[in-house]
């Protein structure tokens, strides 16, 4: 900017002084005569009011001064000036005078026959230009200070949270805590207030996974101790009888399949968990595969409670079979398994929209209300579910299962209770719209 400011003064105020020139030029032309002489024509200029700052000088086509307001000087002010065909404004150093000169040459038809030269010194350009220049570096270097304080104190304004959120993040690594949490004074709309909140995001997922993973680990290592004592005092007492026992032999078996059970369940989770779980899908009848769960869930409901058909419609979507079937018997088998005797479980099949919708709706003692965000997590029970049941088949995982096996049939599953009224399960899978992409 500075540059540009001071070529352009530079420009103006030379411009200035060439109108200047010409000016005074066209008033001391109109004085102009030529005249008869020994080497032909030569023009005078009569009765010339030379200005105090414009130095003027008439030359003959041979180079002989004619007349100027200077005495005793009959050296050009630019010699160059004086072959010039055309008019020219030259700057020139003349006896240390640093001088603008206007050569115009004057011609008859085709035929020069002298050159005016009028020059005025440039002294009060240069001096304003020296000012200017004097200006603008102090101007430049106080704008460069204020500049550089302005964007130091606002570069560690806006860094600030930065550093605090550094200092909470190492803290946090430090002890441990993941409930520590960064504070931001800002508008929580702008950049910085954003990124706070991502990162506190991030920390909230991170101690709700440390945690999960945590009961996990406790869950896991719980569902572990009761079969393996069993193993290890069958065993024993085999041991001590020195032989083998039947009833012994058949509890280990049962506590081994138990195992395997949950190590089947435990793959199928983490699978489903990391969107690789292996599906077959194909065109499933939903109504044919809901008639069949109902009628081998029949044989666990007995003569306990009424298990019953609601209204059902012909769905056909595109899934795995085997999984749909497992989702449809888990969720029946826990309706039959927390419904009092004398209860009813009523399985319904409809469609709304592009959606197939399933329900399974029992008349159990239903779901606390603080226990309802939490009935699809691993190992999760209500307080008046965790007494496993008496088969020793329950481990807290069919709920998982089912909720990523929906999710995986780009599906979703709700839950509805009401502690006394009852609980209801609602799976929404889209209808099938043309042949089935394998997974």
């Amino acid at each position: 900017m500075s540059v540009a400011v001071y070529w352009f003064l530079s420009y103006l105020l030379v411009r200035l002084v060439d109108q200047a020139l010409v000016r005074t030029f066209n008033e001391i032309s109109q004085s102009a005569s030529v005249e008869a002489g020994a080497g032909g024509e030569m023009f005078r200029i009569s009765d010339i009011d030379w200005t105090d700052n414009v130095l003027g000088q008439t030359w003959d086509r041979r180079g002989q001064l004619l007349d100027t307001n200077l005495p005793d000087l009959n050296v050009p002010f630019d010699p160059m000036g004086l072959q010039s065909p055309v008019p020219t404004f030259r700057s020139v150093i003349f006896r240390d005078l640093h001088l603008r000169v206007l050569s115009v040459p004057m011609v008859i038809g085709q035929r020069s026959i002298g050159t005016v030269q009028l020059a005025t010194s440039l002294e009060v350009v240069d001096a304003t230009l020296r000012a200017l220049v004097l200006v603008l570096l102090v101007g430049s270097g106080i704008a460069v200070i204020i500049a550089s304080l302005v964007v130091w104190l606002t570069t560690r304004r806006a860094l600030a949270p930065l550093q605090d959120a550094t200092r909470t993040a190492l803290q946090i690594t430090r002890a441990d805590d993941l409930a520590r949490r960064i504070t931001y004074r800002g508008p929580p709309e702008d950049e910085v207030g954003q990124l706070m909140n991502a990162f506190n995001q991030t920390l909230a997922r991170l101690e709700n996974l440390f945690h999960t993973q945590r009961r996990f680990l406790a869950d896991v290592g719980h569902e572990l101790r009761t079969p393996l004592t069993v193993i290890k005092g069958n065993v024993d007492l085999m041991r001590r009888m020195d032989s083998a026992d039947e009833e012994s032999l058949v509890g280990i078996e049962n506590e081994v399949d138990r195992l395997t059970r949950l190590v089947g369940d435990l793959l199928l989770l983490a699978q489903a968990e990391s969107g690789k779980l292996p599906l077959d899908k194909r065109l499933v009848e939903l109504d044919t595969l809901v008639l069949e769960s109902l009628q081998q869930m029949r044989v666990l409901a007995r003569d306990k409670l009424q298990l019953r058909l609601g209204e059902i419609d012909q769905v056909l979507v595109c899934g795995d079979r085997d999984r749909l079937k497992q989702v449809l018997v888990n969720l029946i088998g826990n309706a039959i398994q927390y419904t009092p005797n004398g209860g009813e479980v009523v399985v319904g099949l409809g469609k709304e929209g592009s959606q197939a919708k399933l329900t399974i709706h029992d008349t159990g003692p239903g779901i606390p209300p603080e226990d309802l965000p939490h009935v699809f997590e691993r190992f999760y029970r209500g307080e008046k579910a965790r007494t496993r049941s008496r088969d020793g088949k329950g481990f807290g995982l069919g709920l998982s299962i089912a909720y990523w096996i929906v999710r995986n049939h780009q599906g979703r599953i709700e839950v509805d209770s009401k502690p006394g009224q009852g609980t209801t399960f609602c799976i929404w899978l889209p209808l099938a719209d043309g042949e089935c992409q394998p997974a």
